[in-house]
């Protein structure tokens, strides 16, 4: 059975947790393959809500095994505690595998992070200031400390005192902030290796032979498309790779094993952090999105940033990630408009544009062109099937659908697991 790949289609916090616990009674893995503590999911089952950070969201579902995979950065702390918050709630977490390769995030990385964004001011990117970036960092040039590091003192004193060594004198010199000591740093590590052993897997071979063996694995990216550190809108991006590419080296699984492509998208669009954004909302239609969606950062607790639908990104993620299904999320938040504006299109210096310009500064000016369809008043949260929806809400999704370029498979029409109409089989 070959893999699937969730990933968002927009600026993340597309409900990628709702899509994946929807899929975790057909897979048997649940892969988290890029990003850190710095992506959220949402999963609500009967009155009970989880957010996850860290942990794939599939470790909610008994008969999942979920995989941190390679391509994640692991902020040990963060991990243990989301993983004993989990156990508080009769949740079983024994069935975590985590890949030896994964990079480990440190006190300097978090601290680097916080510092640098400060002194950014205005031109700061909006990180989550978790140590992601300098983390990543670390890893092209070769430097960073990975989970299997943690088994081997003598490697990993060597690598935490080698990098203290340079990183303290950015600190201190340049910020002018404390040193941090690297024997500090060494217990504080040491300390989770123990606790880490019992999950500690060579992922790639097991997920290679649970796919030779006929299991459904589901790879699963955080944050979304146009967050790409590639392909995303550069430098307001994060630092890893979570379109659909990604998810080969990120979890070490080849291209030929992936047999679908879904994207998350939600029935409006939203975004956390500064950059662009061309049908952001100031006004009481953006704040209403706001409140009815709830639209507050799982791991940032920061409100979202609001706007309309945009095709033009939608088409933008079908073409960069191979889309071949779309989850479309959220559509009972706009319940209650007489007239849904859509943006089909950008106009950048008296230019109609269909498709996302490359150049970013053609992209920071980029002013969306609208089509407005009818909205509906009736409550789609109790709709079990396509057909039950108004003829309003239909038209919206299929409009949506023609624009964007791949086929919707399913619609959530509200938070809970069963608030959601599936029209395609995803497997």
């Amino acid at each position: 059975m070959p893999a699937l790949v969730l990933v968002g289609a927009q600026w993340g916090d597309e409900g990628k947790g709702k899509a994946t616990d929807l899929l975790g009674g057909s897979v048997d893995y649940v892969v988290r393959y890029q990003g850190g503590n710095n992506a959220g999911h949402t999963v609500v089952i009967g009155d009970q809500k989880y957010a996850l950070h860290l942990l794939p969201s599939g470790i909610l579902s008994p008969n999942v095994t979920p995989v941190i995979g390679n391509g994640v950065v692991i902020d040990p702390g963060v991990l243990l505690s989301e993983l004993g918050g989990l156990n508080e709630r009769g949740i079983d977490t024994s069935k975590l595998l985590i890949s030896g390769n994964a990079h480990l995030i440190t006190p300097y990385h978090r601290t680097l992070d916080k510092v640098t964004e400060r002194f950014l001011g205005k031109r700061r990117i909006g990180t989550t200031g978790r140590g992601i970036g300098p983390t990543y960092a670390d890893k092209i040039n070769r430097v960073g400390i990975r989970v299997q590091d943690l088994f081997d003192e003598s490697i990993l004193r060597q690598k935490i005192e080698a990098a203290l060594h340079d990183k303290n004198q950015i600190l201190v010199k340049l910020y002018n902030r404390r040193a941090i000591p690297a024997e500090l740093v060494v217990e504080e590590y040491l300390g989770y290796a123990e606790k880490i052993k019992p999950f500690l897997a060579d992922t790639t071979l097991v997920l290679d032979e649970a796919l030779k063996a006929g299991k459904v694995v589901l790879l699963e990216g955080g944050q979304g498309t146009l967050l790409d550190v590639d392909h995303g809108t550069y430098p307001f991006v994060t630092s890893s790779n979570p379109t659909a590419g990604g998810a080969c080296t990120g979890a070490g699984i080849g291209p030929t094993k992936i047999d679908r492509v879904i994207g998350i998208l939600k029935a409006y669009t939203t975004r956390v952090g500064s950059g662009p954004f061309p049908t952001e909302l100031n006004d009481e239609d953006g704040e209403a999105l706001r409140r009815i969606g709830g639209e507050r950062g799982v791991t940032t607790g920061r409100d979202r940033r609001c706007g309309w639908f945009d095709a033009v990104i939608a088409r933008y993620a079908t073409r960069v990630n191979g889309l071949t299904d779309f989850f479309l999320t959220k559509l009972d938040v706009l319940t209650g408009w007489e007239q849904i504006p859509v943006c089909v299109a950008y106009e950048i210096d008296g230019q109609r544009v269909e498709e996302l310009p490359y150049n970013q500064s053609d992209f920071h000016h980029a002013k969306p062109i609208y089509e407005t369809l009818p909205g509906w008043n009736e409550d789609i949260s109790k709709a079990k099937s396509f057909a039950e929806l108004p003829k309003n809400a239909q038209a919206y999704v299929k409009a949506l659908e023609e624009m964007s370029g791949a086929p919707i498979s399913a619609i959530g029409v509200g938070p809970g697991r069963d608030e959601t109409i599936q029209i395609n089989s995803f497997i």
